[in-house]
């Protein structure tokens, strides 16, 4: 892993209405803290079902309004091979139904879905009304919590006449080497369960075959974690962005995810 230049520490400005890269590892440690004071009471209770024992990330992209807070948004975070904004606001339909709107939408029904197999689930953000977290920091979550797999929940912003889903992987970079055999192993259980179950085709223009290995996102760079990041559909296709506003396809989206985290962390 590249490490960043010195020259570029600073004062980091704070966000609105969430936590400042100052604070990851006190953020990260809070999460984990928080989760592992219900961890007994939720073993007994799940014990039996499929995913007892087992803890998920579940990482629903952007924020609600992150268009608020553009100085926020707009510092510059080590991402682990370059500098990057430390989130975006996402893209939306034409119809102006946010991309972050639709990640907290299928983050929520997958939790669900999760904790009723049995898991114990971390979530990056808690509701779609906040600013942030940076990318970076979400990724220090899920590893602080030493989740067992996680999964970060977008859609995209594509060319017009494209359709699909992608699942990004992670490229080795150094810190997350450990993890890079059994990421591809999810993102492949992940993009078979997605293609079969939701009726969204694979991708037209990215990736191959549904699958995109990136070595520019925080995300996948950072992780200790088995990890993948799904986009879930094309929000600038008139034909996607129709499945992807209604709820019946957000479930779908959630329980194919839900899926093939079960798929994965079985055969483990």
């Amino acid at each position: 892993m590249l490490a960043p230049p010195p020259a570029q520490a600073q004062q980091l400005p704070q966000p609105a209405a969430m936590v400042a890269p100052a604070t990851v590892s006190r953020a990260a440690k809070r999460n984990a803290d928080t989760s592992s004071h219900s961890t007994a009471r939720h073993a007994k209770r799940a014990s039996g079902l499929p995913l007892a024992g087992k803890v998920v990330g579940v990482d629903p992209g952007h924020n609600g309004r992150n268009w608020s807070d553009p100085t926020y948004i707009d510092h510059q975070i080590w991402n682990g091979r370059q500098w990057e904004n430390c989130n975006t606001t996402g893209t939306q339909t034409d119809g102006g139904y946010t991309e972050a709107r639709f990640n907290w939408n299928v983050g929520s029904d997958l939790a669900a879905d999760l904790r009723a197999e049995g898991a114990r689930v971390v979530l990056t953000r808690h509701n779609n009304d906040g600013v942030g977290p940076c990318v970076n920091t979400r990724a220090h979550i899920l590893n602080a919590a030493h989740v067992d797999v996680a999964v970060a929940i977008h859609a995209d912003g594509g060319p017009v006449g494209g359709r699909g889903f992608t699942v990004l992987e992670p490229v080795a970079d150094g810190i997350n080497n450990r993890v890079i055999k059994p990421s591809y192993r999810f993102a492949s259980v992940l993009r078979n369960d997605f293609r079969t179950q939701t009726g969204m085709p694979v991708s037209t223009y990215d990736g191959t075959d549904g699958l995109q290995p990136r070595d520019d996102l925080a995300g996948e760079n950072l992780t200790t974690v088995p990890y993948a990041l799904i986009e879930c559909g094309n929000m600038r296709n008139a034909t996607d962005a129709a499945m992807l506003v209604t709820a019946s396809f957000q479930k779908r989206a959630a329980r194919a995810i839900a899926n093939a985290i079960t798929t994965f962390l079985r055969r483990r």
